[in-house]
Parts: structure tokens; C-alpha cells; sequence
């Protein structure tokens, strides 16, 4: 049987990566669409580069009402 690259559980590891390599792009496209300037870009890459924080942030504010 062949390992895989990403670990001994190919499952485990590589899909979770993928998960959030696919949020990141797909929140980079958004935030930098509606980016107006430079710094609104720039702004933009670093919020793509959180944006697991910031649901769960959201998600427990929600939650806690």
C-alpha cells in the first residue's frame, strides 16, 4: 500500500487542508471584489487569511445571544 504525501491518514489531513485552502481562495474573491483602493486590498488578503476566526467568532456570538 502507498503512503500518501500528507501524512499516514490521507482523510484526516489533506482534506482538511483543502477545505481551507478552498475557503481561503473563495473569501479572497469576495473581500478583494469588494476592495475599492490599495489599502482596501491589502486589508482584504489579510481578513481572507482569518476568515476561520472570524466565523467561529460570529458562530459563538450567535450562539450566545
Amino acid at each position: 500500500m502507498k503512503k500518501s504525501k500528507c501524512g499516514s491518514n490521507f482523510n484526516d489531513s489533506c482534506q482538511t487542508g483543502l477545505v481551507y485552502v478552498l475557503g481561503f481562495v473563495g473569501a479572497l474573491i469576495y473581500y478583494i471584489s469588494a476592495a475599492s483602493g490599495f489599502w482596501m486590498t491589502v486589508l482584504a488578503i489579510l481578513k481572507a487569511l482569518v476568515w476561520p476566526a472570524m466565523l467561529v467568532f460570529d458562530a459563538l456570538k450567535f450562539l450566545a445571544m
